[in-house]
């Protein structure tokens, strides 16, 4: 089963961050663009994971949530990996929470590790992915509307309440995730289990 950890974003973020993909798309780049439903903040992509695994990672998160308090997160600033020149990944920074969202990585890579999965070889980079660049058509369009937006911001603030362990089916029409658990941060009573 293909998993990971991620955390899912509110509505009116959603909407605010559709609006900018609506137009980085008027420079009709060749960009295969997140699909709204799709758009969450990963922190840990686990790959593929044999059934028997799944309740370790569980008993693991819910301890590892416990232990973490709920705070608020503020979307700034975009960008794309590697850079600029050769952008493959455009991206949607965070602001407010970035401190204690590299906190809560680093703790989840930390744990699982013992588990078996590999620590992540670069540091916990803070972004929520718009779309993946796959040619260099209206490459120099797409750079200067990123450039002109930089320092973008997105007026809604969310409160990160919880993480959630998906499954992603990959599919022809695009990636399917499922929802198998959703771990509750230590300021939010309870752990709501979803099968």
């Amino acid at each position: 089963m293909r998993t990971f950890i991620a955390v899912e974003i509110s509505e009116e973020v959603r909407k605010e961050i559709v609006q900018i993909q609506e137009e980085l798309k008027k420079t009709e780049a060749d960009v295969k663009w997140v699909e709204s439903k799709n758009m969450h903040l990963t922190l840990k992509f686990l790959g593929e994971v044999e059934a028997e695994k799944i309740e370790l990672i569980k008993e693991n998160l819910r301890r590892i949530t416990q232990e973490i308090k709920s705070f608020e997160i503020a979307f700034q600033g975009l960008g794309v990996f590697p850079n600029l020149e050769f952008p493959r990944v455009v991206w949607v920074g965070i602001e407010k929470g970035k401190e204690e969202m590299v906190k809560l990585a680093m703790k989840i890579d930390d744990e699982l590790q013992k588990l078996g999965f590999p620590k992540e070889r670069r540091p916990f980079s803070c972004h929520l992915t718009l779309g993946r660049v796959r040619s260099s058509k209206n490459r120099d369009k797409l750079k200067r509307a990123i450039k002109e937006r930089e320092n973008f911001k997105i007026k809604s603030i969310m409160d990160l309440k919880e993480c959630i362990l998906f499954r992603s089916q990959l599919t022809p029409a695009g990636p399917i995730y499922t929802a198998l658990a959703q771990f509750n941060l230590s300021s939010t009573p309870g752990v709501e289990e979803i099968r």
